[in-house]
């Protein structure tokens, strides 16, 4: 049996070798004479599922080890008896650790503290849920937009505002919408000029759920007019073409790695890979842990004397995960402007180990009152 994989998931030759013989490619170079012979496919999200791909193939099972399912054609699988899975949560934390360091350093840039503003956060579902505890973490007020878990969960409706009010109060925007182009609630598109207009003066912004769902332009007349303060893009319209005269306004600018650590990747294949086995009926023999590398960071020491509770936080949380790492690999200039699409995608090939908060132990020296709690919220471990 050949399974045809992705190259961007971490051990997926060592997982699906355990099913049959393995080919793996490079996500948006897989095309149908790959997988002419093909029965299984484990993909990410540069691979686009549809009849181009797949019409006269054998291909049965097909698992994207992602949150998103916009590179999939739903029907055309279901249609043509396919199973198909995708991963829900799997870089959740990766996500909301992306938006940690992104807080953290924008208050730094702005020289604001985020304790006392508002975050509000759009689309709370497994990644939008953990973003709402790290702004908590920190010290924020919170608004929740989501208007499918508002209607499906009429026991929690207090928890939600809607979009309108969210805008008008929230310091902080930050978007975490899956991409839907039709029913009650299609999020394409869904930042653009009225939406900007509607946000507080001076407002941050930022998306890291998908690119459609951001008009650029939009984006762009609220930072010159002065509504949108700050922005923070991870996800870009039109991607991998991104707009080089956004990456020039924005403060950070990352090519779709939000969710990059390497857990959130490692996590995806494991829930495509166990998915398989239940599909063809056999019990999973491969699994990850004997292989994971050491943390890159084991052990932070920190004296606390002289800075203040967030300067502390910053301290820890780029020790780990510096954005602006990503951001400064995102613009340099040995691409052309003609070449983007394939530095973007040569960025998110070559991503390099990004370890989760958890696997770091953290020393607290003369540390304020409360500080030990807060660092082991966001994820590290806290020494005595």
């Amino acid at each position: 049996m050949k399974i045809v994989c992705s190259s961007t998931m971490p051990f997926v030759e060592e997982a699906f070798s355990t099913l049959g013989e393995t080919v793996v490619l490079e996500g948006r170079e897989i095309t149908a004479d790959d997988v002419r012979d093909a029965e299984l496919m484990a993909i990410r999200s540069t691979t686009k599922v549809n009849s181009k791909l797949l019409d006269g193939s054998p291909v049965r099972f097909i698992g994207t080890a992602t949150i998103g399912t916009d590179h999939l054609d739903i029907p055309y699988m279901e249609d043509n008896n396919i199973h198909w899975c995708y991963s829900p949560g799997c870089n959740a934390n990766s996500v909301a650790e992306y938006i940690t360091s992104a807080l953290l350093w924008i208050a730094q840039k702005g020289q604001f503290r985020l304790r006392g503003k508002t975050l509000g956060v759009v689309g709370v579902g497994n990644v939008g849920s953990r973003v709402v505890s790290r702004g908590r973490t920190l010290g924020m007020q919170v608004l929740q937009n989501d208007p499918p878990r508002q209607r499906c969960e009429p026991e929690n409706e207090s928890l939600f505002v809607s979009m309108d009010h969210l805008l008008e109060e929230s310091d902080i925007v930050t978007m975490h919408v899956p991409l839907t182009r039709g029913g009650h609630d299609p999020t394409c598109q869904m930042a653009e000029n009225e939406f900007m207009a509607s946000m507080k003066p001076g407002a941050v912004f930022i998306n890291a759920a998908r690119g459609p769902i951001l008009n650029s332009t939009a984006l762009l007349a609220a930072m010159d007019n002065g509504t949108v303060e700050h922005a923070i893009i991870d996800t870009w319209e039109g991607e991998p073409e991104y707009r080089t005269d956004l990456l020039d306004a924005i403060d950070i600018g990352t090519p779709h790695i939000a969710g990059y650590s390497f857990e959130g990747k490692v996590a995806g294949t494991m829930m495509v890979y166990e998915e398989a086995c239940r599909f063809l009926g056999v019990e999973p023999s491969w699994n990850p842990e004997a292989s994971m590398p050491p943390p890159e960071v084991p052990v932070i020491d920190v004296d606390c004397r002289g800075k203040s509770f967030e300067e502390i936080l910053w301290d820890i949380v780029r020790r780990v995960y510096d954005i602006r790492r990503d951001d400064a690999d995102m613009r340099k200039k040995t691409c052309l402007e003609a070449r983007r699409a394939e530095h973007f995608d040569s960025l998110r090939k070559g991503y390099h180990m990004r370890r989760e908060f958890r696997y770091t132990s953290v020393t607290l020296k003369n540390a304020p009152e409360g500080l030990a709690n807060t660092v082991a919220a966001l994820g590290f471990q806290v020494a005595d």
